[in-house]
């Protein structure tokens, strides 16, 4: 019998079905994102009994933008149901906890990976590629199902490394469909950058960071925008309908309103202007 692959809606978090991974596994620090330390391991004092924050509709009044802009990427689900098989972290013994806490942000890294690989066999522009990328999808979600020991011991960036080559690939192949010289942002770094209505259709901005750049009106359709830090990034108006491998928690992350165009299969934050 064939495994199941991940499809969309596999690699959403689905926190009805998780133990609560990402407040107890993962670390952090008192800063603008978080209004305590807490280290990992150690369940975030607003988790309640029943797995569920206690102040969800209100992270952001209490200093917990933190949380409002991370994604599992259905991670947490596939750690407690399938590699933990619905076991417990608060009623099993401490060493599967430990275990399970070890495991998930390994598996919180291939299921990104699953994301941006099955995005990739949406883009016409990529058919060369696509047998290859079934293929990596296919190895890495068979890989997001090994055991907890064997997923303690993986090698992910040597992964990671096989599959950006494909990635990189496709942004190639999808950006060359682009008229006109595309720009080379990649990894540039354009902290509080001015720009505004700036044409940056079909660039390359895989892991640049924006962080509180201005793009109010950029024109980013046919961006390649993975990895891209986008925090406070000024969206204001600006066109990203057909922007690239760019991921829920980085709209998260910045400002936008009604007028930024968004990629259909993204939602708009609800902390962004109306107007």
């Amino acid at each position: 019998m064939q495994d199941h692959i991940a499809g969309p809606a596999d690699l959403r978090g689905d926190c009805a079905s998780c133990f609560g991974l990402c407040c107890v596994a993962l670390p952090f620090t008192a800063s603008k994102d978080f209004a305590v330390d807490k280290p990992a391991g150690k369940p975030c004092s607003n988790l309640q009994d029943d797995h569920r924050c206690g102040i969800h509709t209100r992270l952001r009044q209490k200093g917990f933008t933190g949380c409002t802009v991370y994604d599992c990427f259905g991670a947490g689900q596939k750690v407690s149901q399938v590699t933990f098989g619905g076991r417990d972290w608060r009623t099993d013994p401490r060493e599967d906890a430990r275990r399970m806490f070890d495991v998930f942000p390994v598996v919180r890294q291939l299921h990104e990976l699953l994301w941006y690989l099955t995005e990739a066999l949406t883009l016409p522009a990529a058919r060369p590629v696509h047998a290859d990328l079934r293929r990596m999808l296919e190895r890495t979600e068979q890989l997001t199902r090994q055991t907890p020991e064997e997923l303690g011991v993986l090698d992910v960036p040597a992964h990671r490394r096989d599959v950006n080559v494909l990635l990189l690939r496709t942004s190639e192949l999808v950006r060359a469909g682009t008229r006109g010289k595309k720009k080379d942002h990649r990894g540039a770094d354009l902290m509080g950058a001015r720009l505004k209505g700036a044409d940056l259709r079909g660039a390359s901005l895989r892991g640049a960071y924006l962080i509180a750049a201005d793009l109010t009106g950029a024109d980013l359709r046919g961006a390649d925008l993975i990895g891209a830090d986008l925090r406070d990034t000024d969206l204001t108006d600006a066109d990203l309908t057909d922007a690239f491998f760019l991921t829920q928690p980085q709209l998260n992350a910045a400002k936008g309103n009604a007028g930024t165009g968004l990629p259909g299969t993204l939602t708009r934050p609800g902390h962004w202007a109306k107007a």
